[in-house]
């Protein structure tokens, strides 16, 4: 294809905040440009941003069920080729399944759906039509996570032995979602987030993570959730102790009522030879750990001890921060040189597939199910992975 990707969008619009981060991420690369969108259920907002993106008139939709059956018409060469999904948890199954029965690929935000069953149903749907489907996971597109990925796949620190993961935010104190205007309202309401509050919306994260870096699946879960604010009706504080595969053991914490805490995400991972550890907040940075010689601190760039992997999904020279919107980039970019290698017909690159797909977003439904079960069941705790 000697063209961009046309990418259309459901959600996204000039008043929320994960769309702009999106747009920014997929046009880093020059591969995209937004032809299309229903960008709120609020005709006049999706109207408005459409206008703001500098869409014409004609290709902004009121209805999402609109855009898909009139890009369906037009002509393979102005088409939207995927559909970017930024709604609330409610309103990502729907979409998705129509675009994939309209032949559209798909990028969508975390958890891919409202419930397990929706998700399942999704996947079958991707296998059916052999379209892409990309899951937005965005911590797994750092390049100090691919390198960390890399040397544990190694054995650089041995056989694994324990992982400890936190996402702690604070920005949920207080019942803010009682006032308006902000993401809260929908993140803190079961009918429109699902079953998972903070487990559904950081909890995930936390735990995809873990999967990534190791390579290893959760077995088993052990949990205890907590809901602070009074009157909150889904959690809003959690832990959980892990059984991976192979014996390896793991904690996980998720948490939006750290009273101070920005976007603090940290994972350690420890081996028989070594441990290493990562924290978004310092994104370039790599710790390894030693028992028989000093701690090392690796830095991300152009560095020859980087993995082919972490290179890949590196931009900018040493000394450089690559951060949050690079990482949804490298989504991005991963997704568009899949698509353009199964229209060629060629098989990608390992480095090219190495992103979230339709299989981590029924892992991760999966996950919420299974963490639910767990912390509503307080004698017999541990629960076999939900499948």
């Amino acid at each position: 294809m000697k063209r961009k990707l046309k990418m259309g969008m459901v959600g996204g619009g000039s008043d929320a905040f994960i769309g702009a981060i999106h747009r920014n991420a997929a046009f880093m690369d020059n591969l995209i440009e937004l032809v299309c969108g229903c960008f709120s259920v609020n005709p006049e907002i999706s109207r408005s941003s459409g206008r703001e993106y500098f869409l014409p008139d004609n290709r902004i939709y009121t209805t999402y069920q609109e855009m898909f059956e009139k890009e369906m018409l037009l002509p393979e060469e102005e088409r939207m080729d995927f559909v970017t999904i930024v709604t609330p948890n409610k309103w990502h199954f729907e979409p998705a399944m129509m675009a994939l029965e309209r032949g559209f690929h798909v990028v969508i935000d975390k958890p891919m759906t409202f419930s397990l069953e929706e998700a399942k149903i999704l996947q079958k749907k991707v296998e059916e039509t052999g379209l892409v489907l990309a899951l937005t996971h965005v911590y797994s597109g750092y390049p100090a996570v691919k390198e960390a990925k890399a040397r544990i796949a190694e054995g650089k620190i041995g056989k694994l032995r324990r992982v400890y993961v936190e996402y702690t935010q604070g920005w949920l104190s207080k019942r803010i979602e009682m006032l308006g205007g902000n993401n809260a309202g929908w993140r803190t309401d079961p009918a429109r987030t699902g079953k998972a509050g903070t487990m559904g919306d950081v909890g995930t994260h936390a735990w995809h993570l873990a999967e990534y870096i190791t390579g290893l699946k959760v077995e088993e879960v052990c949990a205890d959730l907590r809901t602070f604010v009074e009157g909150r009706p889904v959690d809003d504080d959690g832990a959980a102790l892990l059984r991976f595969e192979n014996g390896v053991a793991g904690v996980l914490m998720a948490t939006q009522i750290a009273t101070g805490e920005a976007n603090n995400i940290r994972i350690r991972v420890y081996g028989e030879k070594g441990g290493m550890e990562w924290r978004q907040m310092d994104p370039n940075r790599l710790i390894l750990r030693w028992e028989d010689r000093p701690t090392e601190e690796l830095y991300m760039g152009s560095n020859e001890y980087m993995s082919d992997l972490a290179l890949w999904n590196t931009r900018i020279p040493s000394g450089h921060p690559e951060g949050f919107i690079e990482a949804f980039a490298n989504i991005y970019r991963n997704f568009v040189l899949t698509v353009l290698a199964k229209k060629r017909g060629e098989a990608p690159d390992y480095k090219i597939l190495d992103f979230p797909t339709v299989a981590d977003g029924v892992r991760g439904m999966q996950f919420i199910e299974t963490i639910i079960a767990s912390g509503n069941d307080h004698c017999n705790k541990w629960c076999k992975w939900i499948e």
